[in-house]
């Protein structure tokens, strides 16, 4: 008979095709229904951090809610860190674990309830008798809340007969949040009467606006009222028509980019939190401009903010343009200005004063040499700046940045794991820093065996951890435990079975417009080493440091 366990197996696979983990005692008869009763594929990381992240990952490529699993205690415990970052980056996950027996908890047991609440996270625990209901209900709340859920089978339960696995319901997801009321309808009056009467507007869209699939109608909005546009970070692609998009708002943005934004009239937000590092720490807009925001968020996210709908970002949108009327504007602000210029970064020399390589030139050239059909996931750290500036991708679901919502280090090599899996056909370019790539090390083998032929990895090797030498070490501080013996990651890659390049002048990179012609089937996960500078700071960096100066 199937047990527990089996029915949780056999009920997620109905919704999820894709677990990541690491196998122990509160997970085993879990995953041995997995492989054995279902057609969910199964990968295998080396650290339970890891299993989350490949989720979160998996999600943010496809769209698609995958899951992660890790026995009870210190494999649990392990996973916080991940959780953390995926409640606070809004993603739907679910953590499939074991937990203490119903008798009680064991010396090696912690209140495992209370931990995930702390970091944001609510927990499901499965009983004998409604073990497929339970695993109903945590899918339907990750998936409505957009958060991770924690699904917990006690020990004592797992391997218990619980007869045939009834017929579950689907998940119930709410519809898109509707326009309702006299206020929504007048402000939306007032935001479409704002842009038809603009001499200068500008539309910014964020990560809300793609998962809420309004790229046509935004990008029909800005045709009809010659608005410029932007994005947020996460955002990136949003708009369709990329002739009149000056790129990522904020401390990534190009700097002849960032002074149009702040010569608007009129900036109408949809779908983007605005936060510190969007907004350049409130130097985004000119205090003349008129900006209104639409998001599901309870309320405005900015003080800047004048005028606030709280709505789908596809449906606001659609609003708009049936409000402004089919005839555009017939005098563009945006046919008067170059912004193909506007968006140009610094090139950077060959090499920096020092002699290691300069991270913008470095930067630039592995852009003209990746494969046009590429995810790029970023780990946290001071690098960021440089795949953020210099490689443009499609669409918001090509580029992630795992840990930079909560702010941490150490998720680089365990998302590739999940973005190969969600992105069969692509390639997976890492972006990651000695700190955060030693941190995660025992997931280097994780992502070159999901990859292996279709994977690069990136790092910016400068044998620091660069953003606290560039906050603290300018002020003074003891620079020791900032820094960090330079490691040998192409040595480190090889082990695994990529191929590792240690990269000290541009033309080393000429292996990757080799690698990049070669069968994708034949070749191997290629690791670049990149002796960069330190010297070399990221301009949103340097915003940063003259905040906190």
């Amino acid at each position: 008979m199937p047990t527990v366990s089996a029915h949780v197996a056999l009920t997620l696979a109905q919704h999820i095709d894709a677990v990541f983990g690491v196998m122990g005692n509160g997970n085993a008869y879990f995953l041995d229904a997995i492989e054995t009763q279902t057609d969910a594929v199964f990968t295998a990381v080396r650290h339970e951090q890891g299993a989350v992240v490949a989720a979160d990952a998996h999600f943010r490529a496809s769209g698609r809610i995958a899951a992660g699993t890790s026995t009870y205690g210190a494999g649990f415990t392990n996973t916080l860190t991940a959780l953390a970052e995926a409640v606070q980056a809004h993603v739907p996950l679910v953590l499939v674990v074991g937990d203490e027996p119903t008798s009680g908890p064991r010396p090696w047991d912690v209140d495992q309830i209370a931990l995930a609440s702390a970091v944001g996270a609510r927990t499901y625990t499965v009983g004998r008798a409604d073990a497929a209901a339970t695993t109903v209900i945590a899918i339907e709340h990750a998936l409505t809340y957009r958060v991770p859920v924690v699904l917990a089978i006690p020990y004592d339960v797992a391997s218990l007969d619980a007869g045939a696995v009834p017929e579950a319901p689907m998940p119930r997801l709410p519809a898109p949040l509707a326009l309702r009321g006299e206020f929504v309808e007048g402000t939306l009056d007032e935001i479409a009467a704002a842009l038809a009467g603009a001499s200068r507007p500008v539309l910014l869209a964020g990560r809300g606006a793609w998962l809420a699939g309004a790229g046509d109608a935004l990008g029909e909005l800005a045709r009809l009222t010659g608005a410029l546009t932007a994005s947020s970070a996460l955002g990136r692609g949003v708009f369709p028509d990329a002739r009149y998009d000056l790129g990522v708002a904020g401390g990534f943005g190009a700097d002849g980019a960032m002074e149009l934004i702040r010569t608007a009239d009129v900036a109408v937000v949809f779908g983007a939190s605005l936060n510190q590092f969007t907004m350049r720490f409130g130097e985004l807009f000119a205090p003349g401009t008129r900006v209104f925001q639409i998001d599901i968020a309870p309320a405005a996210t900015h003080p800047h903010v004048g005028g606030f709908v709280r709505a789908d970002a596809r449906l606001a949108a659609e609003e708009l343009v049936a409000r402004v009327g089919s005839a555009p504007s017939s005098a563009p602000w945006r046919e008067s200005v170059d912004v193909a210029a506007a968006r140009v970064y610094e090139s950077g020399d060959d090499l920096a004063p020092d002699g290691r390589l300069d991270p913008r030139s470095a930067a630039r050239r592995i852009a003209e040499l990746l494969p046009s059909d590429r995810v790029v996931v970023s780990d946290g750290g001071h690098f960021i700046g440089w795949a953020n500036m210099y490689w443009p991708v499609e669409a918001p679901d090509r580029m992630m940045m795992v840990g930079t919502a909560f702010q941490s280090i150490g998720q680089g090599w365990p998302s590739v794991v999940g973005a190969a899996l969600a992105r069969r056909d692509s390639t997976v370019v890492l972006t990651s820093g000695d700190g955060g790539g030693l941190m995660a090390i025992a997931d280097l083998e994780s992502a070159v065996r999901a990859a292996q032929g279709r994977g690069i990895a990136v790092i910016w090797n400068d044998a620091a951890y660069g953003a606290e030498v560039n906050l603290y070490g300018l002020k003074g501080l003891a620079e020791g435990p900032m820094r960090i013996p330079e490691v040998d990651f192409a040595a480190f890659g090889a082990a695994v079975g990529a191929e590792g390049v240690v990269v000290k002048t541009l033309a080393d990179l000429d292996r990757l417009a080799s690698w990049a012609h070669e069968d994708a089937s034949t070749r191997r996960f290629l690791l670049l080493d990149l002796r960069i500078s330190g010297d070399v700071i990221a301009p949103y960096q340097q915003e940063i440091i003259r905040v906190n100066s």
